[in-house]
């Protein structure tokens, strides 16, 4: 039986890491990286998508809510499927790069087409493009994400060290944020009243669809030697008819899965609402341009890149459930402090004046969500050892489906509740091409509470499903120490 060469522990023919010693090099985790490329790239188009719809193209908020919602839901109905399919999977490559290369062309195609939609379309037409094009391009990049992040995991068995994995990944989507952010408002929408204008929207989707190719393609070049050595189930798996319905129950009796699962779908509920009515807040309430939205952007990803480094070395001090609960906090007193004020009327600054207010919040929002964002996705992994040392299943790729499940499903809940606020608010939809268009008081009031203190009251909630994770550094490397004896005993 052939070692991997470069891998300590790790065999070509599939049997168990028993050195525990699994760490990729530099250039691997570069690779690997620029993967990130393909969830980066749909985050930047999808934070326009809710605005081009209801403000440019005029569609009912209720209506454009419903129709991302439908197709986050029923994308995340997928992601067992998924998960469950790039755990079976078998190859010369490996577990997981097969399934990433059949989905990153087609990520590309929903992508464009997003933004593309005919203008000829009546409006319940254009519902189901939108419908059918968000859920393609949603569903096509789960296929390359769940396995790419169960890769993640797979990648090493430290506890440090996936933390270090998961800071590369999230680096990567930082510098890639801060390009399409700098695409986005400074060349596509430059310009008063740049967001609200069509046609600027088609050449702005398929740039960042074709970015997303080659940055899968190249990723997946660059990891697919050590991809392919790393160890593979030895049995033969039965048809996923005849094991999914189990293996979904199996990881849902894991009271871990459960607390990290349910945290994210509640976060994620948050987080989508609040993404949902961001240009709008932007545009409306803050009267910002285009050029000035961008350096909000940039401010939260200065956070998140702060946290990168800094989250593995706290790590190291402090246990991943402790960074988690300071990210939440962090979270949560960022979207309560500044909106809630200019709710209640004592600080209304806009244009340039609101914008070192908003830039210092949504920076301290970033360090929060650094820290969250790389322990948790870790925590997950580790969730996995567990489900392996209780049930003897290894489901990584199920794992992170359901990670993947709760972050979409809810995301697309959010996006729903974003769009039945605009109609309950009574937003003018006729004004959205307009620029500087007049709003009453009691509109704009009303959309500041839905983008700030409602998201930190979805936050609190599930810092507090969060809160009796039980997993420890002393607890797992016990876990690992008999993971190993058994994979030894297997040999």
């Amino acid at each position: 039986m052939a070692v991997a060469e470069g891998i300590p522990g790790a065999t070509i023919a599939g049997a168990p890491a028993l050195a525990g010693d699994l760490k990729p090099p530099a250039r691997v985790k570069f690779f690997y990286s620029l993967g990130q490329f393909v969830e980066s790239g749909y985050l930047a188009v999808n934070a326009h998508v809710f605005f081009y719809y209801t403000a440019v193209l005029g569609m009912s908020g209720s209506m454009v809510g419903a129709a991302l919602a439908i197709s986050l839901a029923l994308d995340a109905a997928a992601d067992p499927l998924i998960g469950s399919f790039s755990d079976s999977v078998r190859s010369k490559f490996g577990r997981r790069l097969p399934v990433m290369l059949l989905a990153a062309p087609l990520t590309m195609l929903t992508m464009g087409m997003l933004f593309s939609p005919p203008s000829t379309l009546t409006p319940f037409l254009l519902f189901l493009w939108l419908t059918v094009s968000k859920m393609g391009v949603r569903a096509f990049a789960s296929m390359f994400n769940i396995p790419y992040f169960a890769l993640g995991g797979e990648m090493s068995d430290d506890y440090t060290e996936r933390a270090r994995i998961v800071a590369w990944r999230l680096l990567a989507g930082i510098l890639i944020g801060v390009a399409t952010t700098f695409l986005a408002y400074s060349v596509f929408f430059a310009g008063e009243g740049g967001l609200q204008q069509p046609e600027r929207y088609p050449a702005f989707g398929w740039t960042i669809a074709a970015m997303v190719l080659v940055a899968a393609l190249l990723s997946c070049a660059g990891i697919w030697r050590y991809a392919a050595a790393l160890p593979q189930p030895t049995t033969t798996p039965r048809p996923m008819t005849a094991r999914l319905v189990g293996e979904v129950m199996s990881i849902m009796r894991n009271p871990t899965f459960l607390r990290l699962f349910l945290a994210m779908l509640i976060f994620s509920t948050s987080a989508g609402l609040h993404g949902a009515v961001q240009n709008h807040a932007y545009v409306f309430v803050w009267q910002l341009r285009p050029e000035a939205i961008q350096f909000n952007t940039y401010a939260l990803l200065l956070g998140i890149t702060i946290g990168v480094p800094v989250t593995p070395m706290l790590l190291k001090r402090i246990e991943k459930k402790t960074a988690v609960l300071i990210g939440f906090a962090t979270v949560i007193l960022s979207y309560a402090l500044l909106p809630g004020i200019r709710a209640a009327g004592l600080f209304a600054p806009t244009g340039l004046e609101a914008l070192p207010w908003l830039i210092a919040t949504t920076f301290v929002v970033g360090l929060g969500s650094g820290l969250i964002f790389i322990a948790l996705p870790s925590m997950m992994s580790d969730a996995a050892d567990e489900h392996e040392f209780k049930y003897h299943e290894r489901q990584e790729g199920l794992f992170f489906s359901g990670l993947g499940f709760a972050g979409k499903a809810a995301g697309g809940l959010g996006l729903l509740l974003g769009g039945v606020a605009l109609d309950v608010l009574r937003f003018p939809r006729e004004m959205g091409r307009q620029v500087n268009a007049v709003i009453s008081e009691d509109v704009l009031a009303g959309l500041i509470i839905v983008w700030g203190p409602a998201c930190s009251v979805l936050t609190l909630l599930g810092a507090l499903v969060f809160a009796p994770y039980a997993i420890t550094r002393v607890k797992h490397e016990a876990m690992l120490t008999e993971l190993k004896r058994r994979r030894a005993a297997e040999l």
